[in-house]
């Protein structure tokens, strides 16, 4: 095949795929590597533009890290074990009322920019109630 300029085309070529892996992989992006030959062929097939091929590919990456960052936040914090508030045995902690806990779980204090103090020996644990924190929360 010739273009204008009478080169051959298979040879001005370059390999794109390995291109996309090792861009991919420099700038840490496996989702985005993982999806980009999925998404263009799905491209091609639908007539999207350059633009929403990209902001397709872009993302699953925004996606991905986003359901990995929680995860790696809580490592990061070094809790002594992975607890939860579902894992907390109400029936050992009788003072403790599981209506009130489950509604500190919907996050409405967060949303509405209250505090909430634990006070008392023995409500919760630190480290159940901080872990639970952490995972409820999650990425912003």
């Amino acid at each position: 095949m010739s273009t204008k300029n009478g080169t051959n085309q298979a040879r001005t070529s370059r390999d794109v795929g390995s291109e996309l892996i090792y861009l991919t992989k420099v700038l840490k992006a496996p989702a985005l590597r993982d999806a980009a030959a999925r998404l263009a062929e799905r491209a091609r097939d639908e007539g999207w533009s350059h633009e929403e091929y990209l902001a397709a590919c872009l993302q699953r990456e925004v996606a991905a890290r986003d359901s990995h960052g929680a995860e790696g936040r809580i490592r990061a914090a070094r809790f002594p074990s992975r607890k939860s508030l579902e894992d907390f045995d109400f029936d050992h902690q009788r003072s403790v009322k599981r209506e009130v806990i489950a509604h500190l779980g919907t996050l409405d204090f967060v949303v509405g920019k209250e505090n909430v103090i634990f006070l008392g020996p023995g409500v919760i644990d630190g480290s159940v109630r901080d872990s639970a924190c952490c995972r409820w929360v999650g990425p912003s």
